[in-house]
């Protein structure tokens, strides 16, 4: 890993970490309402009685819509739960929406005695109580967005279910669930949820330019509903491709956000190369993209359940285009460490030991010796070597048997002799396959000593 340390220390300057993205003064547009939009009069569809829809019902949940009640505020689930709930799935994250502003909110939940956390929604409509001192659930008033500049709006609360529904991304995400089950759908969500068609609520053009983060939401929900991996719709993709720059000024952090998801998620190579068929590249970190590099991946690596850092590295030239792009993107610790190991190391090979490198990588390494083992693991997959794949799965790893305190114990001085001599011995044992005992290796350590002395 050191050519990946010496890489992050020459270029993790200012300049360089700016790449480009410096907040450029937006003119700020004003949303559409979307008047003329078809819409669903009544817009209850159907009512839910699923397994996955009575397990939402905890207590705290039951206790928070207790609450709305008492004071006659209505309140529905929003967002993602109603789709994943409307798929037979399991709702990972309840979120609300309620016709009480988030003042009414505040002076409800005091007088009820419930603690409110993380007030910096509240502005955006958000209040989020704590129920029972147990359950965080975040309640968003009913909002317009009156005035947007590509990333953030300036909101007016409202009580219309339908001018909610108006404002949000994606159809499919659009939806609302009744307590009794009632799915409120008034721009065709559900249709298109069973249809498996990813589509924007109204004009695409409108909604994208409202929060530019929309073009990487588009893909991550493509590949969690479509059914293949080509069924986009002409017209939206032309959309996306126009405003594609408009990606240069939303937070990196946020697109790897989105990102990530989509390359866990299905068709996750085949999204990327759309993405970047459309302009994504340059805006998200990847001016100059190997789109070679990628398809030979795909060919030989798709099946193996590829991490999304192994998709990102086949784009990827070098080392100091991966340091650009986790200056775009500012990656974990543990992504920005895989991505430079896998291509740092993608291209080594040793034909008369084929897995003997990998077990250096996993010996030697200054990080932790689990996440070696899983970059490892990963540079394989990479690689499409099946077989040292297995290999590497069954390799018990070997305890090296000398310590700081042998070398202590054998006369070798305190200082940076010691990690000289053990990177010595270490290498010894592992060309000679692990044979050799501390007793063995104690005895080269005066030949050692002899040599850093002169």
């Amino acid at each position: 890993m050191k050519t990946v340390f010496n890489g992050l220390r020459r270029f993790f300057h200012r300049d360089t970490c700016d790449y480009a993205l410096k907040k450029t003064i937006l003119k700020r547009t004003r949303s559409k309402m979307d008047e003329n939009l078809k819409f669903r009069e009544n817009p209850i569809v159907m009512k839910l009685n699923s397994t996955a829809f009575q397990n939402i019902f905890t207590q705290e949940v039951l206790d928070l819509k207790a609450i709305f009640d008492k004071y006659n505020y209505e309140l529905r689930i929003a967002g993602g739960a109603v789709r994943d709930l409307l798929m037979d799935q399991q709702a990972k994250d309840l979120d609300f929406a309620t016709t009480a502003t988030p003042n009414e909110m505040k002076d409800m939940f005091t007088k009820e005695n419930v603690r409110m956390i993380n007030m910096s929604g509240e502005k955006h409509g958000t209040i989020t109580p704590r129920i029972n001192d147990k359950e965080n659930f975040e309640v968003t008033t009913l909002r317009v967005d009156l005035v947007t500049d590509g990333r953030h709006a300036e909101v007016e609360f409202t009580k219309d279910w339908k001018l909610d529904a108006n404002r949000r991304d994606l159809t499919i995400n659009s939806m609302f669930l009744g307590f009794d089950g009632s799915v409120y759908d008034y721009f065709y969500g559900y249709d298109d949820l069973m249809k498996r068609r990813v589509a924007f609520v109204g004009d695409p053009d409108v909604r994208i330019k409202e929060d530019y983060l929309r073009i990487m939401r588009y893909f991550r929900f493509y590949g969690r509903i479509a059914k293949s991996p080509d069924s986009h719709e002409e017209y939206t993709l032309r959309v996306i491709e126009k405003n594609a720059d408009g990606l240069q000024n939303v937070s990196g952090e946020r697109i790897w956000m989105e990102l990530q998801k989509t390359l866990d998620g299905n068709f996750a190579g085949n999204l990327l190369k759309t993405m970047l068929n459309v302009g994504v590249g340059k805006y998200i970190g990847i001016p100059h993209p190997n789109i070679e590099s990628l398809d030979r991946l795909l060919k030989r690596s798709q099946h193996l359940n590829l991490h999304p850092m192994s998709y990102l590295a086949a784009l990827l030239n070098d080392i100091d285009d991966v340091t650009l792009l986790h200056c775009r993107l500012k990656f974990s610790g543990y992504h920005r460490d895989m991505i430079y190991f896998i291509v740092e190391h993608r291209d080594k090979n040793d034909l008369t030991r084929p897995l003997l490198p990998y077990e250096k990588l996993i010996l030697n390494s200054k990080i932790k010796q689990k996440n070696s083992v899983e970059y490892v693991l990963e540079l394989l997959k990479y690689r499409g070597d099946e077989t040292l794949l297995k290999l590497i799965r069954k390799w018990e790893i070997p305890q090296f048997p000398v310590t700081g305190k042998t070398l202590k114990e054998n006369g070798v001085p305190p200082g940076k002799m010691y990690g000289k001599i053990i990177e010595k011995l270490k290498n010894i044992w592992i060309e000679n396959e692990y044979k050799q005992t501390c007793e063995d290796l104690v005895k080269l350590i005066p030949s050692f000593m002899d040599d850093y002395k002169k």
